[in-house]
């Protein structure tokens, strides 16, 4: 039996005036001054804010970065909004730098132009996100990669084996 999937099934005719994923994608990167990993580093270390959005599950599973701030995406825009009771204390005013990490730079570009949306005209992502990171060789904690062992030597059989 064949799986069924998206590419199997016909598209719905898109409502008008609606706009597809990887037009919005396209229309937030165009907006942003997006940064490869090694330029985020720079831009942390002199005094950027480095605000990771991924879900506790993937922090734990792929590691993350020593010092970023952790926002997950679903409450970003009311920790960053100036104006919201319930901003973080970094949200001081408008000309805050603030880099967007996520596990592959796909989620960060669109809540980093929703930063934008909000008035942090400085909001930008890494492109790559946190998987580039990774790869450039730059700090990260966790998890411990998993490292081959040789095979166990087979047990000592002292005496013969009664049945």
């Amino acid at each position: 039996m064949m799986q069924l999937t998206a590419e199997h099934c016909p598209a719905p005719v898109p409502p008008s005036g609606s706009r597809g994923i990887d037009e919005i994608l396209g229309a937030a990167r165009a907006r942003l001054d997006r940064l490869d990993p090694e330029r985020a580093h720079l831009a942390y270390r002199t005094g950027a804010l480095l605000v990771d959005i991924r879900p506790a599950a993937q922090r734990a599973a792929h590691g993350m970065v020593p010092g970023s701030l952790v926002v997950e995406r679903n409450v970003l825009e009311w920790r960053f909004d100036p104006r919201c009771p319930a901003r973080l204390p970094q949200a001081v005013d408008y000309d805050v730098p603030v880099v967007i990490l996520c596990q592959e730079g796909y989620t960060s570009s669109l809540a980093a132009a929703a930063l934008q949306d909000i008035g942090l005209h400085r909001a930008t992502d890494v492109a790559g996100g946190f998987a580039a990171w990774r790869i450039a060789g730059l700090p990260a904690l966790g998890p411990t990669p998993l490292h081959r062992t040789a095979p166990l030597a087979p047990p000592v059989i002292t005496g013969r084996a009664r049945h």
